[in-house]
């Protein structure tokens, strides 16, 4: 098969979706009718082939991101099944950055949820084309219109639905195919592998002729051909159609949307087939840039394996003690034995071995080519963002986004044996999941590990014990706050000591002024460019990034403020980089200082489905947790509460809600931005 066929049958996609949708089960079905698995596993049982971790059966949640590869239709599907829980969202974050397309899953009845959103524009950074599936229609209160709706109010998205669903709740049995007009019905005694098409009951036929017609009619505004004809009254085939709606899902201008329950095995052979038909393969996206390192000009590296070597490390896995590296290939080949240049760290790393990966069960390869997504043993230095390429042809590809850790607790290890490990196995997790950080606190002593919400560090904590077998014992959750200023102040500082028998001298002066929230720190040189030379610069630079590492409140970090410095004086003779710096350094502490600092805390978004007797329970504990409701909407059954709150009052929330509500209700929470702290910590 030629390169260019080969490139074209392969589908990079991932599932996407809010906790507890059903997206691990789409997968599960997926892998079951494509004949990749052989027994049907069930999140509720534990016994899934993608949520492999012990902590993922035990929680019935999916953790980290399981990468598989399937065939339908002569094409073959690389398959990445993220986490929905939002304390684990970089995993889909540095999936989707290397994925060309992706199924969101959205749950009928709960409809389009916060962390829908959240992947949903996480896609939408990276341009990435996506198809829609409605799951769990046989559930109490499932509304496809509904759901539809809510993709076009929240998403902003334009949905095409390409099904029309027979039935609801538990008269769900099938769903009618708008495109070729027929019903689809699944043979329960075959888990649904069997299905076949029939007529389209009596009683659906008009509202299915006029879904249709709004379809055709849809398609119809991206091609002028097809246009002509439905203006004309000509029936337009689905072989017409799905080119069209095919060019239209990759401009990111559709949404097709179809439908199923994925538990009751109704709905996962159409949604391969919209994989296959609506996706795109490596040639279908544009090339990938990056920089030269060499040069500082931008390349392109396109979909072929004739062209230079180019991969992005996405996810890093420690397996037995041994690191696991996860790439998805650009372009070129990559061989067992062959020298790989790793432009992030400018190291040169000899690749021992390839693997497939079908969750954690590993499959040896001699070569992968572009396109393909494949697991490496030998590079010793990789994290995650790393670009791989031919030492001949160096290019930087751009590195994934992370996100800041906003809770934080202190460990320490149970014995002397296990403060021997304790360091080393945290290095490794922290190699992992770059949202996971630590360091030792130089006044105390302790280690303190920092990580996305009380789940994530909890989930940390229980793989020290169970994967590193180091015991610890853990402090309360504390929040991560940060330090800023309220108003504009100028201040200098002196530096002037003698080191060495060398006089260091500086004088700096600088300007600080307050941001907008969320908005970070600028800094700006204004130094008459003939007083000082440019070799300085970074010296003055790095004096501001020192400073504002720590505020003088609690030490926690300072952000939102904009630095300028605007004079220096030094000695001719000696110019000094360390007094520079350490002026620099004491200049900006004094401003900030004088500025008025005060302190930030984390504010989350926090959404709570709760049945409607018990909303006044709900409003009344947010507002105790001085919570400020954003809105209250009715959805069926349910209202939908939205609140900002701060972190710092949200302990505990999730154990209070279960108690006030009969464990009724449900909430999400989320990272929104950093605002004034409503109680000084102590």
């Amino acid at each position: 098969m030629s390169d260019i066929k080969r490139i074209r049958k392969i589908r990079n996609i991932g599932i996407i979706a809010h906790i507890d949708a059903g997206k691990t089960t789409v997968s599960e079905r997926i892998l079951y009718y494509t004949g990749r698995s052989h027994k049907m596993g069930e999140v509720h049982d534990g016994t899934t082939v993608m949520d492999w971790m012990d902590q993922e059966q035990e929680r019935g949640i999916t953790i980290t991101s399981a990468v598989t590869t399937c065939f339908w239709r002569n094409h073959e599907i690389h398959l990445v099944d993220t986490p929905g829980h939002v304390d684990f969202t970089v995993e889909v974050e540095r999936s989707l950055r290397v994925l060309d397309g992706a199924v969101a899953v959205l749950c009928a009845v709960g409809g389009v949820e916060p962390q829908s959103e959240t992947v949903w524009h996480q896609a939408d950074k990276y341009r990435v084309p996506k198809i829609a599936f409605v799951n769990k229609m046989d559930r109490i209160g499932a509304d496809f219109p509904g759901v539809i709706r809510q993709m076009e109010e929240k998403l902003k998205a334009v949905p095409l639905p390409l099904q029309m669903p027979v039935g609801a709740e538990q008269d769900f049995r099938g769903v009618v195919d708008l495109l070729r007009m027929r019903q689809v019905v699944w043979l329960e005694e075959t888990l649904g592998a069997a299905y076949e098409y029939v007529d389209i009951e009596p009683e659906l036929r008009s509202a299915a002729e006029e879904a249709r017609d709004a379809l055709v009619a849809k398609v119809a505004e991206f091609d002028d051909t097809l246009l002509e004809k439905y203006l004309e009254g000509e029936f337009i085939t689905a072989e017409e159609l799905i080119p069209v709606i095919r060019k239209a899902t990759l401009e990111l201008k559709l949404v097709p949307v179809l439908c199923g329950s994925a538990l009751k095995n109704k709905g996962i052979q159409p949604l391969l087939d919209a994989i296959v038909d609506f996706l795109p393969s490596p040639l279908d996206i544009p090339p990938v840039v990056g920089v030269n390192p060499e040069t500082g000009a931008k390349e392109e590296r396109h979909a072929s394996s004739k062209e230079p070597l180019a991969a992005l490390a996405f996810k890093i896995f420690m397996d037995e003690g041994r690191k696991l590296t996860y790439v998805r290939i650009y372009s070129g080949t990559m061989s067992v034995g062959m020298d790989v240049y790793n432009a992030s760290k400018k190291t040169r790393e000899k690749l021992s071995r390839i693997f497939s990966m079908h969750a954690n069960k590993r499959e040896r390869k001699d070569k992968a080519e572009a396109g393909d997504i494949v697991a490496l043993m030998g590079m010793k230095s990789a994290t995650t963002g790393d670009t791989f390429c031919d030492p001949r042809f160096p290019i930087l590809l751009e590195p994934i986004d992370v996100y800041e850790p906003v809770i934080s607790m202190a460990v320490e290890p149970r014995t002397r044996a296990d403060q021997d490990k304790l360091m080393d196995s945290l290095m490794k997790m922290s190699e992992e999941d770059p949202t996971f950080r630590f360091h030792e606190d130089p006044d105390t002593g302790q280690i303190i590990i920092r990580g996305m919400g009380e789940l994530h560090l909890e989930v940390l904590l229980t793989r020290l014990e169970r994967d590193y077998h180091v015991g610890v014992r853990a402090g309360k959750p504390q929040v991560v706050y940060r330090e800023t200023i309220q108003e504009e102040a100028r201040a200098d500082a002196s530096f002037d000591r003698e080191i060495g028998g060398t006089r260091h001298f500086a004088r700096v002066s600088v300007i600080v002024r307050p941001r907008e929230r969320g908005k970070g720190n600028i800094v700006s040189i204004d130094i008459d460019p003939a007083k000082v030379t440019e070799t300085f610069l970074p010296a003055f630079e790095q004096g501001v990034e020192d400073a504002l590492s720590s505020g003088t409140i609690m030490g926690y970090p300072v952000t939102d403020v904009e630095v300028s410095v605007v004079d220096a004086d030094f000695d001719v003779q000696h110019p000094s980089e360390l007094a520079f710096r350490v002026a620099t350094t004491m200049a900006v502490r004094n401003a900030c200082e004088l500025g008025k600092l005060m302190l930030l805390e984390p504010y989350m978004t926090v959404e709570v489905l709760t049945p409607e007797e018990f909303l006044g329970e709900v409003i009344s504990d947010l507002n105790t947790r001085k919570g400020r409701i954003e809105s209250i909407t009715a959805r069926k059954a349910v209202h939908v509460v939205t609140a900002l709150a701060p972190l710092s009052k949200m302990f505990g929330y999730s154990t209070d809600l279960r108690s006030a509500t009969q464990g009724r209700a449900t909430f999400t929470m989320q990272f929104s931005h950093y605002d004034t702290a409503v109680d000084s910590p102590t």
